[in-house]
Parts: C-alpha cells; sequence; structure tokens
C-alpha cells in the first residue's frame, strides 16, 4: 500500500515553483497510506509525490524509480506478483536497480509500448512518465483495487489516490454530485442489472477506469484510452466435466493466494466464520495470524464463533476483536472515517472493518498486509440463492431475467409499464428488449458485469481505504482474472451444479477444509439474527448530542435542495427505539453525502495528525463453548434496569394471547409478531408487561405484583434495548 500524488502541465513548459508546495500539501493528505518513506520528483511539466509502504525490498525499494537515462519515471501503489516471472523474460542486459517488484513495468514499458500490462498480474495503479514522447501514463489493474483518481482543467491535471487531496489543488472542483450519487443503483439497493462505468461522487473528479491504460500528451493536451482486459463474456465456452472445471478453480484459487503472499513482512487475514476467508486460510502457505469482527452481530449470527472454530481447526492463531453493544461511533469519529472512505456508501462494515485494522495497526505493526475473502460471492455465485427468493436455479434463472427486463424498462419507461402488472406482465420480454434497443448482454451475463462495477465502486474502494487509514495493504486472493475466466467458461448445463451457491468453491475446498465449513450456509457479515444490534448502535449515533451529524449533514445548500430533513429525522428516531423497523443505511447514506458535502467544502486536517478514538482491543478465547457466557457478557452490552424508572409499553407493542393455546403469549410490533412468550416457563413475564403503566415507578409495580426486581432485570433490559418498553413521557 503505498499513496501516488501529482500533478502535470499542459503544453510541455516547467511547472511553476508553486508546485511544490501543492506537491508537499498532496503527499500529506494521503500520508496515512505510506508511513514509511515520502519522496518527490519534479521535472519540467511534471512533479509527482510518493508515500511508501514497504512489503517487497524494504531497504531499496523506494520509489520514484527510473530507467538508467532518466528517460522513464514511474510511481507505482501496489504489487506486481509475477513480477520474477516477467523479470526473466527481459531483453538480456536488461538491469535491475531494485528489489523492488514494480521496476520490471518501467522496461515492459520500454520494450512493449501500450501492451505492457498485458501478462502482468497484480494489484496496482500506475503513473508513468515517459519523458522523450511526453507522455503521462496512469495505468489500473483489471479490478480496479488500487485507485487513481484526476481532475484535468485547461491548464493542468492533478492526480492521486484518493480524492481529497485533489481538493488541495484551489482550482480542483469540491462539489459533491448529488443527483448521480442518489440515483446510483448502489445507494439505491434497486434490483435492476447496472454495468454504468463507476464515478467518483464529485463533480468533475474521474476515475481512471480499471484494466485500461489512459496516456496524456503534455503537449496537445490530447488523451486516449487502451483497455489492455474485458471482463469476459459469460459464454461457456470452457469443455470438460465438472470434476475438471471444479480442478481448475481450486489450482488458480491456490495460485492466487500464492501470489498474495509475495512479501518481505509479515501478512495476516481477517477471518470469518465463511468459505471465502477460510479457503484463503486454507491455502496459504505461509500460515497467517487471523483476525475477526466480534460484535452484537457475528455473536448472535455465529460468525465469529465459525471464525474460531475455522482458525482452531487449522492451527491458526484467532484475535477476536471486541465491539460491544454499547459502543456506539463519536461524531467525530464518524466524520474522520467518513473522511477516510470519502463515499456515502460507508456504515457498519466499513466501519467494522476500519476499527479491525485500527486494532492491527495499534497491536501487531509487523503485520503489513492484510488477506482477505472478498470477491468471491460476487464471481463465484454466492448471490444465487438469496437471489432465488428461496427457490432454486430455475428461481435464480428467472428472476436475474426480470432484473434484466427493469434494465430495459429504465430504457423504454413506456413499454415498461405493461410489465408492472403484479406477477402477470403483459408485453413479452424480447418485444422489450428489442424495443429498448437490444444491445444488452443476456441477463446471467449482466448480473456478473453488475458486480464487476459493484466490487470497484464499493469493495474495493472500501477495502482501500479501511486498509490504507492505517498503513496497511489489502489484498484480495479472488480477484484474480484467472479466477474469473473460469466461471465464464462455466458451459450452461454445469452452472447449476457449479455456480449455484458457490459449488464450483466449495467443492474444490472439500478435503482441504472440514465439511461443516465447506457446507455452512453464506452469512451476511453484520446480518441475520444479529442486525439489531448493528442498526441500533448507528442510529444512536446518528442521534447522539441531540442529532449533532444529523444536522450537520442536513444544513448543507445541496442537502437542503434534495432531503427531506423531517422524514430523515423522523426515520433515524424509528429505528433507535425499534432497530426492526428499517434499513439504518439508507438515512446513513444520505447523512453521509451531506456530510461529505460540508467536509468538501470546509477540509478537514489530515487524517494522520487527527485524533482517533481508543483501539479496540482483542478477547482471548481459547475454547468458545466453555467461554460462550462470558463472551455474550464481554459483547452484548444491555442498558442497566433502574427501579425508580418510570416505563410503559412502547405504542407499537401490542400482547396477544393464543387462541389454541392458552398459556402462549404473542408480542406483535406493528401487526407482525416478534416475540412468544410461554407463560407455563415465565409465569410473571406476561403481568409483569401489562402492569407497566407508565404512571408507577417499576420497583412500585413489581411489589405490587408480590414479585422480586432481580430475575426480571434481564428481561427488562432486553425489552428496553429493543425499544418494547420506553421511558414515561416526561421522565429522563
Amino acid at each position: 500500500m503505498c499513496g501516488l500524488a501529482g500533478t502535470a502541465r499542459w503544453g510541455g513548459g516547467e511547472l511553476p515553483a508553486a508546485a511544490d508546495s501543492l506537491l508537499r500539501r498532496m503527499t500529506r493528505t494521503i500520508a496515512h497510506r505510506g508511513p514509511d518513506e515520502t519522496e518527490f520528483f519534479r521535472s519540467g511539466p511534471v512533479g509527482l509525490g510518493f508515500v511508501r509502504l514497504s512489503l517487497v525490498d524494504p531497504e531499496g525499494g523506494g520509489q520514484p524509480l527510473s530507467t538508467e537515462d532518466g528517460s522513464l519515471v514511474l510511481i507505482a501503489n501496489g504489487e506486481i506478483y509475477n513480477h520474477r516471472e516477467l523479470a526473466a523474460g527481459l531483453p538480456a542486459g536488461t538491469r535491475l536497480r531494485t528489489g523492488s517488484d514494480c521496476e520490471v513495468l518501467l522496461h515492459l514499458y520500454r520494450r512493449d509500448g501500450l501492451s505492457f500490462l498485458d501478462r502482468v498480474r497484480g494489484m496496482f495503479s500506475v503513473v508513468l512518465w515517459d519523458r522523450d514522447r511526453g507522455r503521462l501514463v496512469f495505468a489500473r489493474d483489471r479490478f480496479g483495487i488500487k485507485p487513481l483518481y484526476f481532475h484535468a482543467n485547461r491548464d493542468r491535471v492533478v492526480f492521486s489516490s484518493e480524492i481529497k487531496a485533489l481538493f488541495e489543488d484551489p482550482d480542483c472542483p469540491r462539489e459533491l454530485d448529488w443527483e448521480r450519487a442518489l440515483s446510483d443503483q448502489q445507494m439505491t439497493g434497486n434490483l435492476v442489472l447496472d454495468d454504468a462505468p463507476p464515478h467518483a461522487w464529485f463533480k468533475d473528479i474521474e476515475l481512471a477506469p480499471a484494466a485500461s491504460i489512459l496516456t496524456f500528451d503534455l503537449v496537445s493536451g490530447e488523451r486516449r484510452s487502451h483497455r489492455y482486459w474485458s471482463f469476459p463474456e459469460f459464454d461457456g465456452s470452457r469443455t470438460g466435466s465438472e470434476s475438471d472445471l471444479v480442478r481448475s478453480y481450486a489450482e488458480a484459487l491456490a495460485a492466487s493466494v500464492r501470489d498474495c503472499q509475495m512479501a518481505d513482512v509479515e501478512i495476516g487475514l481477517f477471518l470469518s466464520g465463511g468459505i471465502d476467508s477460510a479457503a484463503v486460510a486454507a491455502l496459504a502457505g505461509i500460515k497467517p495470524r487471523t483476525f475477526t469482527a466480534l460484535n452484537g452481530s457475528t455473536l448472535e449470527n455465529r460468525d465469529a464463533e465459525w471464525a474460531h472454530r475455522t482458525a482452531a481447526g487449522l492451527g491458526l492463531v484467532n484475535h477476536q476483536v471486541l465491539q460491544d453493544t454499547a459502543a456506539v461511533p463519536g461524531t467525530e469519529e464518524w466524520k474522520r472515517h467518513l473522511w477516510q472512505m470519502e463515499t456515502p456508501l460507508a456504515g457498519p462494515e466499513t466501519y467494522y472493518k476500519y476499527e479491525l485494522y485500527r486494532h492491527v495497526g495499534a497491536h501487531a505493526p509487523e503485520i503489513k498486509a492484510m488477506l482477505l475473502g472478498g470477491g468471491s460471492d460476487e464471481f463465484n455465485g454466492g448471490y444465487s440463492s438469496s437471489l432465488a427468493g428461496g427457490g432454486d436455479w430455475s428461481d435464480f434463472v428467472a428472476n436475474t431475467g426480470r432484473m434484466g427486463v427493469r434494465w430495459d424498462q429504465q430504457r423504454r419507461p413506456e413499454l415498461g409499464a405493461w410489465w408492472d402488472q403484479p406477477g402477470l406482465p403483459l408485453v413479452r420480454a424480447e418485444a422489450l428488449r428489442a424495443a429498448a434497443g437490444g444491445s444488452r448482454p443476456d441477463a446471467y451475463e449482466m448480473l456478473f458485469r453488475t458486480k464487476y462495477r459493484d466490487v470497484q465502486l464499493y469493495n474495493c474502494w472500501h477495502e482501500d481505504r479501511t486498509a490504507a487509514g492505517n498503513g496497511i495493504e489489502a489484498r484480495v486472493p479472488f480477484l484474480d482474472h484467472r479466477l474469473v475466466e473460469i466461471v465464464a467458461a462455466v458451459p450452461q448445463a454445469l452452472r447449476p451444479a457449479l455456480i449455484w451457491d458457490k459449488q464450483i468453491l466449495r467443492r474444490g475446498l472439500a478435503g482441504v477444509l472440514p465439511d461443516e465449513v465447506v457446507n455452512r450456509p453464506k452469512i451476511p457479515f453484520f446480518y441475520g439474527s444479529g442486525v439489531a444490534h448493528t442498526y441500533r448502535a448507528f442510529a444512536r449515533m446518528l442521534g447522539q448530542q441531540g442529532g449533532l451529524l444529523l444536522e450537520e449533514a442536513l444544513s448543507g445548500p445541496g442537502a437542503r435542495q434534495y432531503l427531506d430533513a423531517d422524514n430523515i429525522r423522523a426515520m433515524v428516531r424509528r429505528i433507535e427505539n425499534d432497530p426492526r423497523s428499517g434499513y439504518v443505511e439508507f438515512p446513513l447514506r444520505a447523512v453521509n453525502l451531506g456530510l461529505l458535502e460540508s467536509m468538501a467544502a470546509d477540509l478537514p486536517q489530515p487524517l494522520v495528525s487527527a485524533p482517533g478514538a481508543a483501539i479496540p482491543r482483542a478477547v482471548p478465547i481459547t475454547d468458545w463453548d466453555r467461554q460462550a457466557a462470558e463472551i455474550t457478557a464481554l459483547v452484548v452490552r444491555r442498558p442497566a434496569v433502574d427501579p425508580q424508572a418510570v416505563l410503559a409499553r412502547a405504542e407499537e407493542l401490542l400482547l396477544l394471547r393464543s387462541p389454541d393455546e392458552p398459556t402462549t403469549w404473542y408480542l406483535a410490533v406493528e401487526g407482525s409478531i416478534e416475540y412468544v412468550v410461554d407463560e407455563s416457563e415465565e409465569p410473571d413475564w406476561i403481568p409483569l408487561l401489562q402492569a407497566l403503566d407508565g404512571v408507577r415507578p417499576l420497583a412500585d409495580v413489581v411489589s405490587a405484583l408480590g414479585l422480586e426486581l432481580k430475575p426480571f432485570e434481564p428481561l427488562l433490559a432486553e425489552a428496553l434495548e429493543a425499544g418494547l418498553l420506553l421511558p414515561a413521557a416526561g421522565t429522563p
């Protein structure tokens, strides 16, 4: 992980002296990406800044890198995994001056021109200055794992690994693109297929495209784009049996994991309870230390527990990093996190991962890179069962087809209305597609193209920022083009057997991982049965200090134009009182937009100098079963029960006795049954709930029923946390 910054002047003339100050400000803004070294280069129309996190050749691999004659100068962020193989194929007499994995790119470019990346495997963003041709070159890896942004105006181009560094140029716009953000499929969550190019959320800020090389002629200002890899067509062109495809995939994954362990420093691994990170752990040649998020959600959905069990089974050290249910990100803490992420999609997932990296950075600073299981779901069929809506492969195919139709509807909305009839479309899908132009790929391929966009705009984006914000590099073995090309070539007849529920991966790991890990159903991180813990924490974050974050977010000109402030406030209050009542991501994304607008207008101090919150600690766990009660007590921090509190039932709560089973009661919230109480097991709980009238103190209510308070404290705390019980109006 490193950070790139720079500027280049059109016309080929010398940069003015003021460029030095700009480069210093830009590199200071991204200093968190490279804590080991800072270097500058300025010659003619080009100025470069580089901050280094040294993973390969720590002593001699500094940048910028250049050819002996100085005609080519390069700065790069990332890793070239097959650099030794590539170096072996260079012309006789080529002399590499460092042990850096990136130096080979200079010589490949000199030999192959714009074909220099065709055989490169790795993750990278590259800026290369070709002095003799007066050409500035930008390039990124096939999946856009490493970022590169730029702004071009009539005088110059400025570029950097993060958007915030561009804002150090006073001529660079800082205007949030509200309309584009609010309509983006990643923001809305609409089930549509969208392979539009990723964007940068801010107007006139461009994201160098993945799998592409951009060239700028600094004399004429002409820009050209060359695509060196194309996302595959999912044409099912592969021949061979199921077992051949499974074996090929497993071998390619093992090779990718080996590639991603290329370093001269220690590499760790973020381990969840699913098969993806478990597969990386099992295939790792050098066994990594592992780290897992332990919070209310991952406790209740058992993700943390399964991570512990997987690590134990593989003989790996596992650190369970605690974020208890009472922990709420502070106002300034969230703004700092959002500014690091610089995307409105920042949310619980990005925050929990960022906290994991903070723990590693503080407690294991010798670990400078982290292996991840990300990218598997997107390209192995990880969303097939959820898109099937509880059905099978045929339902997945049918529902994916409907998503394709929605894409056509967007192009021809006047015809799309015929598809709005509930369950009974009256116009054939083929006719609608033809009317819409008929140019898109089939829906199955479009789904994967949508996921290709998703990993660039969300997955790779936030994995980069959460790691870089702590001076660590994220490595993603599943984002290897060889793996995606194998999946793309699976014949249509074999897709139900291999793509459904990631069977190509699961079968490839059979015998490598225990069966219970191989076959464990997909659990999306903090979602599932414990999601209410996460939603409550983030709703409280938005409501703290009198709604300070909310009010700042809603105060800007764009927020006043586009957001309904009263409704956002009401939604946050509702989720805080009842976390099951909605998705906290929606109001949070709206708030993020407003905060980004505010911070772009008044730039925060560089992240390396901004104060941070307390570092999360790890919980020592040796035997989950034996320590289960202790772990739960550490994670689930329920509100204290005050005997003098005056409590009342929430208006939405109804107590209903079963007509068929007299000892069974249902607790319904807004018409939906949420809890079942058996009076034979808890004979006094329903009478206590009925007696809470919002007038008498809790102790008096309990005493009048002839009961003791102590046995009811856990149930009362849970009811308070869930919003089933509330302080009576007028009480603190």
